[in-house]
């Protein structure tokens, strides 16, 4: 059996070839896609109490929508442990994902860490190398840090505990445990954390009130505890401590955190990263297809060559089962060494796809669940793409084989050409998927932010330049390569902190509007590019604290505020005991944040001081050398901050990175779609080239009867294109559905234009064409003497 495979092997090497580098190519791709949607579904899936751990989340319902949020108050973590009896523990991470300048000796490094409660370390599954959890927060200026962190620290991941860091430049902290390294698909990750109590002694007198939610609370579930019964109690928890408080709170599992993060008004609807593990997910499937499709299409098409093998053995005894089990094995086999081909494949590109994905994904051949999954890929793509060939292959007569009579190839030439339309079907499909894909991005990325992001340099805040600002400002200044700069207390481009309950004159008092908050100096809405509707500027005098802040607005709070410019309005908090009064000195006009597809909420401005903020923005001038700029405001800023090491980041950059996920999918789509098009294509380079062996007698009369080349070789390409053609009615209606559900997931979105169909159809054609053409040509130029001689 296996010495027939072989012979049949070897005697047809450019078919077997093209079958079994297609098959390669088909699960080398699936193999890739499988490795991502593993380590998307295995998020948080290393911690052994991953059952019982949920984030509390809250719902806030105002006027046009129901806000959902991942912030909370500092009391509601003790208060809901020793309230609410289902629940065994909790822990709080502040100020999370907090940079701090980590200083050893003459070295220093930012790091990013977290202020956390000591039961992180029973909760979540940290395990220590160095130290415990009992005692690792023992004294407050403590620090647990992880192996990969110690190594960036000291050199070594051995013998750090004990040793001193100094954070800021202003506070020692003794190391007092030492982690393994977190996994990379892991939701709560560190460099390092200290005691909670350290962070909330520094902003105690804001962060103790049920009103501000400041932080990520995390829950650990008794065991058996039902989640929906703790969520009835929650309800309401937080309007018993604080009884303005709009806040609704429940508890969201750790199986969702990473795959099912999406809220549509108050309600989590399911989707989220998990949509794309199912997309990619069918598209491997969908690959693998294709691949299969050419196995049976060529060993069909190719039926007549083994039809007297076939005839001979069933002569001599052989039976349909015999048959049908030899060209099963053959096709087993042949998936074989397609499988091993593809591994090699694999390990090449792998390097390149994590680069793609952002991931470091290994194949893990030393993992029984790889090997498992490689040879059911294996097994499967074997039987279903041996099972039809080999049924028809096993069910010819022997007397027409033997008497030479011709085949009827009615039915198999029907099942072939429905699979060559099926192939490039879904080319097509994702041809023009990849099109709106990248249409759609490209849609947000040119759409008005109402600010400028280019050439805006966004710096890191610190002490040094805080208490220098007014000198660095100047100096900046005095280079010539800056237009302007200011401050701000957070990113222009994301959400950022936010407040309810203010109101002003004429506004209903059952009203609740959502409105973002920013601390920027005097000059940030000339540095951002954001355009001064009315009213003035805020200045220096604006940031002294008093009965009455002046504060601006963008445009849409005006609107809100009644008709007529809101400038000289005012505004409060309802339920203010302090009297404070919010007075509008200037509009402008609305931008984009946060949600770049979406409206964003009204935005209020408050003038903030140097020591209060956390970035600079830098407006370098356009005509400027970016490297050579770049060297100027580092060596000025180090002068007098030379403690600190040059930490910046470019607004177009972070712009551009706030559509990873519609990123992934316009590459990985792309990549698909081209992979697709090229299994599809050596199908058809098999299939284009047997017709033309089939047909060599026919085209050697044609040439004596003065056919001419072209005429001959559009008499082969006819038949092919035909079928492209059909397949492109087929992928139409399919694409336009899938790409309009799509698309409906963005409020700001584009119009699906005919010529993307049209596009994609001519591509196609054209690939089909390139890729028959090729033997058509050969045929036809083919010296007819001889074509009729060999026949």
């Amino acid at each position: 059996m296996f010495k027939t495979t072989f012979r049949n092997l070897w005697k047809n090497k450019g078919y077997s070839f093209l079958n079994i580098f297609g098959l390669a190519i088909g699960i080398a791709c699936a193999g890739l896609i499988f490795l991502w949607v593993e380590d998307e579904l295995n998020f948080d899936q290393f911690n052994t109490k991953k059952d019982q751990l949920y984030f509390v989340r809250e719902n806030q319902k105002y006027d046009a929508y129901t806000a959902t949020f991942g912030s909370t108050p500092v009391p509601l973590a003790p208060a809901m442990q020793s309230a609410i009896p289902g629940v065994a523990n909790t822990c709080r991470l502040g100020g999370e994902g907090s940079s701090k300048l980590i200083s050893i000796g003459n070295k220093s490094m930012y790091a990013i860490g977290s202020y956390v409660d000591a039961s992180l370390f029973s909760m979540f599954t940290f395990p220590f190398v160095e130290g415990n959890a009992k005692t690792a927060f023992s004294q407050l200026h403590s620090m647990v840090i992880t192996q990969a962190t110690a190594k960036k620290f000291f050199g070594t991941d051995k013998d750090v505990l004990g040793k001193t860091v100094r954070v800021d430049n202003k506070q020692d902290y003794i190391i007092t445990g030492l982690i393994k390294d977190i996994p990379k698909n892991s939701t709560v990750n560190f460099e390092w954390v200290s005691p909670f109590d350290v962070w909330y002694n520094e902003n105690q007198s804001w962060a103790q009130y049920w009103g501000n939610n400041c932080l990520s609370t995390f829950v650990e579930l008794k065991p058996g505890v039902n989640a929906a019964s703790v969520n009835k109690l929650l309800y309401d928890f937080i309007q018993q401590h604080e009884p303005k408080s709009i806040a609704r709170p429940f508890l969201w599992s750790l199986h969702d955190w990473h795959l099912r993060d999406e809220f549509d008004n108050g309600v989590q609807t399911g989707g989220g990263r998990i949509t794309y593990v199912h997309l990619f997910t069918t598209i491997a499937w969908i690959i693998l297809l294709i691949a299969c499709i050419n196995f049976m299409n060529l060993s069909t098409a190719r039926s007549e060559k083994r039809a007297k093998e076939v005839g001979v053995r069933k002569v001599l005894g052989a039976g349909r089962q015999s048959l049908v089990f030899q060209f099963i094995t053959e096709a087993l086999f042949m998936a074989a060494l397609s499988a091993m081909l593809a591994l090699i494949l694999m390990a090449l590109v792998l390097p390149a796809f994590n680069l793609l994905v952002q991931k470091e994904l290994s194949l893990g051949l030393n993992s029984p669940l790889h090997i498992a999954a490689l040879l059911a890929i294996t097994v499967v793509c074997g039987l279903v793409a041996g099972s039809y060939p080999s049924l028809y292959l096993s069910s010819f007569n022997p007397v027409f084989v033997l008497k030479g009579l011709k085949l009827k190839a009615g039915s198999a030439n029907f099942i072939r050409k429905g699979l060559v339309v099926v192939q490039f079907s879904v080319s097509i499909i994702l041809i023009i998927s990849t099109i709106i894909i990248y249409q759609q991005i490209q849609h947000v990325k040119s759409r008005n932010l109402g600010f400028n992001k280019n050439n805006l340099l966004q710096i890191e805040m610190n002490s040094e330049l805080a208490k220098n600002y007014a000198v660095v400002k100047q100096d900046l200044l005095n280079t010539n390569i800056i237009e302007s700069l200011a401050l701000s207390n957070y990113n222009t481009l994301y959400s950022g902190n936010n407040t309810g309950g203010l109101t002003w004159e004429g506004k209903a008092s059952n009203n609740q509007i959502l409105v973002s908050t920013r601390f920027v100096s005097p000059g940030y809405m000339n540095t951002a590019g954001i355009k001064i509707l009315g009213g003035r500027d805020l200045v220096e005098t604006d940031s002294i604290q008093s009965k009455k802040m002046n504060v601006m607005i963008t445009q849409s709070l005006e609107k809100l505020m009644g008709k007529g410019s809101a400038v000289g309005k005012t505004l409060h908090w309802d339920g203010d005991t302090s009297n404070l009064v919010l007075n509008v000195v200037g509009v402008v006009n609305d931008y984009m944040y946060g949600d770049m597809y979406g409206k964003p909420d009204p935005v209020m401005f408050f003038c903030v001081k140097p020591e209060d903020a956390s970035l600079v923005y830098v407006r370098l001038k356009h005509e400027t050398n970016v490297e050579a700029s770049l060297k100027q405001v580092e060596a000025v800023i180090k002068k007098d901050n030379p403690s600190y090491p040059f930490v910046y980041h470019f607004v177009d950059e972070q712009f551009n990175q706030m559509f990873q996920n519609e990123q992934l999918i316009s590459r990985l789509s792309k990549i698909f779609a081209a992979l697709a098009v090229i299994i599809s294509c050596l199908g058809l380079f098999g299939l284009a080239a047997y017709t033309a062996e089939r047909r060599t007698k026919e085209i050697g009369i044609r040439k004596v009867l003065g056919a001419s080349v072209s005429g001959i070789t559009a008499l082969i390409s006819k038949e092919f294109l035909l079928l492209v053609a059909v397949s492109c009615f087929v992928a139409f209606p399919v694409s336009w559905w899938m790409m309009r559900d799509w698309l409906q997931n963005y409020q700001y979105r584009i119009e699906i234009s005919w010529w993307v169909f049209l596009a994609a159809g001519i591509s196609a054609i054209l690939i089909a064409l390139i890729t028959i053409s090729f033997q058509s040509i050969k045929a036809a130029v083919a010296n007819p003497v001889k074509s009729l001689r060999t026949e």
